[in-house]
């Protein structure tokens, strides 16, 4: 059999980690692995993507709360809705109390419930407030968020995708992917993407550096925390569940971004 290739996990990655019109040529447990490892590379992409709307919109003299409703709406696009539409079920699922099979039935269904309408209110609020502020203290702040924000809503994936983490179901993105992220892997990517961001924000000075770490590492734990509950309720990880390890992941890395 023909291996893997780098390039059939980036297209693994894009293709189903974004709208981007890329085709997933190979699909199966090496293929997902590749892409996993890959997904904070889509986020970067598609947080690149955000901070330019942004930026053109302050460039073309918008205020700062129209370019964080712009920028916050991309990454939204850029996933077709994907991500907010797993959070929303997620939050349903876990707000019902019921048993797993019938969490994960409540969470299969089309409509939202109460417990996601007021879930994605409050994340979406929440990510438009903090882009917001930063983009009134200037465009490179907001900009620089937006990404870092993205690539590790990603990041918070590719280590729900590690080894020892189950599928809730016999089908669909979470029996695909899961379990197919060596552990090392999966911390070696967390390094990567704490040192860039770390990197990224050196010009902003020290304390901003640290924070711009502390931004990812407490995100991706916020992911984790979460990610443990779900499979203690649900008996594994799905898809639904990847998308709310997203939202919460750049939830949180914004908003530790915007304190202090």
């Amino acid at each position: 059999m023909p291996r893997t290739s780098p390039a059939d996990g980036l297209r693994f990655a894009f293709g189903t980690l974004t709208a981007l019109p890329v085709a997933v040529t190979k699909w199966d447990r090496e293929a997902a692995r590749a892409g996993m490892l890959c997904a904070p590379l889509a986020g970067l992409v598609v947080g690149l993507c955000a901070a330019a709307l942004g930026g053109v919109l302050m460039a073309l003299g918008s205020g700062p709360l129209l370019a964080a409703v712009a920028t916050a709406a991309v990454p939204a696009t850029l996933t077709r809705g994907l991500h907010l539409d797993g959070l929303a079920d997620t939050a349903d699922g876990l707000g019902s109390a019921k048993p797993a099979d019938e969490a994960l039935r409540i969470m299969k269904q089309s409509d939202v419930g109460p417990f996601g309408v007021i879930t994605l209110l409050f994340v979406l609020l929440a990510q438009v407030a903090v882009l917001f502020q930063l983009y009134e203290a200037s465009w490179t702040r907001g900009a620089l968020a937006a990404v870092v924000s993205a690539a590790t809503a990603r990041l918070a994936l590719t280590l729900a995708a590690r080894e020892g983490v189950p599928p809730a179901r016999p089908e669909g993105l979470g029996a695909a992917v899961a379990g197919t992220v060596p552990r090392g892997a999966a911390l070696l990517a967390t390094a990567l993407v704490t040192a860039l961001a770390a990197l990224a924000a050196v010009p902003f000075g020290t304390y901003e550096t640290v924070r711009y770490a502390a931004a990812v590492l407490l995100a991706v734990c916020a992911a984790e925390l979460l990610l443990r509950h779900c499979v203690r309720r649900f008996g594994g990880i799905t898809g639904d569940v990847f998308g709310a390890l997203a939202e919460t992941a750049a939830t949180t890395a914004l908003v530790v971004l915007a304190l202090g």
